[in-house]
């Protein structure tokens, strides 16, 4: 009898055509009905599952009697209930690195938009309003030369220090749990205190992983210490940053702008975000081009056939009873 494998999210058609010739493979539709009631009963029988951004804890795994492992095609894993996945001794895997370089990508691609304001301007160009030359409201900030604070100089945020310090010509600072020689000294960054970096930096990007330390870590506290042209990029997680107090800064003009692709609740729905021209949103697609998506399925593709196949996936977020 073939193992069952269910299917929670879209996926690369190529992986789940593979899927489909080793496994009896479900896949869980939203237009069936409610997902949750369709996960608990798909689950009584399966062996692994795979799939990204959906809720996952006792509510709806307590049915399952067999599962081995959860494949996420994703970093981040603060959606899944660990504790719950190593009480039932279920292993959880992710797909690191793959995706370090394109993240990075998008961080200053989102540094760049807010910086010289080009949403803002490509409406204001399309809407007609480029009548003669432009004047002091369309005018935005310089980045060479300009120091960039990092949030968080793990992978990713060692790329996104790599883009500034040789695209840019940029001075870096680092704020971390720990220092990270080997990391920053390349690229001249300098370890200092979050206040330090606060007020000394020109352009913030925050690249934290969630954990209990990073919630809220950045507060209308945190804002107030920023300087007036501070240009500010969250792409870690939208719990590290309280969002209301990150409008309430923008609507002020406490800082020039800021660029976001994430948010406290996903999708981003009716918020004041919206009729701001000073903040640039994206959709949560740091890892979103086809090429990254793809490497990123085939890494989850491997962790679940590794664990299926009796071997212990390369990428094990929670491999202490393994």
């Amino acid at each position: 009898m073939k193992k069952k494998v269910v299917v929670f999210s879209q996926l690369d058609q190529d992986i789940l055509q593979r899927l489909q010739a080793q496994y009896q493979v479900e896949v869980i539709n939203p237009k069936l009905g409610d997902v949750n009631q369709q996960i608990r009963e798909q689950v009584k029988d399966a062996d692994a599952m795979i799939g990204a951004g959906r809720l996952l804890n006792e509510s709806n795994l307590a049915t399952a009697q067999q599962l081995k492992i959860i494949s996420s095609v994703s970093v981040g894993y603060d959606n899944y209930d660990l504790d719950y996945l190593n009480q039932k001794k279920i292993w959880l895997s992710n797909t690191p690195h793959v995706l370090t370089e394109t993240t990075a990508d998008l961080a200053f691609t989102l540094l760049m938009s807010a910086a010289r304001k080009v949403p803002y301007l490509d409406q204001w160009t399309k809407q007609g309003q480029w009548k003669r030359t432009v004047g002091e409201a369309q005018f935005g900030r310089d980045i060479f030369g300009k120091t960039l604070g990092i949030i968080g100089l793990g992978n990713i945020g060692a790329a996104i220090a790599r883009r500034g310090f040789y695209g840019f010509n940029m001075n870096i600072l680092y704020h971390n749990r720990r220092e990270k020689l080997e990391l920053a000294q390349p690229l001249n960054a300098r370890y200092c205190g979050l206040d330090e970096l606060l007020q000394q930096s020109d352009f913030i990007v925050v690249a934290v992983d969630l954990n209990p330390e990073s919630k809220a870590l950045i507060g209308q506290h945190e804002f107030d210490q920023m300087q007036p042209h501070t240009v500010f990029v969250n792409i870690a997680r939208g719990s590290v940053v309280d969002e209301q107090a990150l409008i309430d800064t923008l609507k002020a003009g406490k800082i020039f702008a800021a660029g976001l692709d994430v948010y406290l609740k996903e999708p981003l729905q009716e918020s004041e975000l919206f009729n701001l021209d000073n903040v640039v949103t994206l959709p949560h697609v740091g890892s979103a081009t086809e090429e990254t998506r793809k490497k990123m399925a085939e890494l989850a593709y491997r962790n679940l056939v590794d664990a299926l196949e009796g071997r212990t996936p390369a990428y094990v977020v929670n491999a202490s009873f393994s």
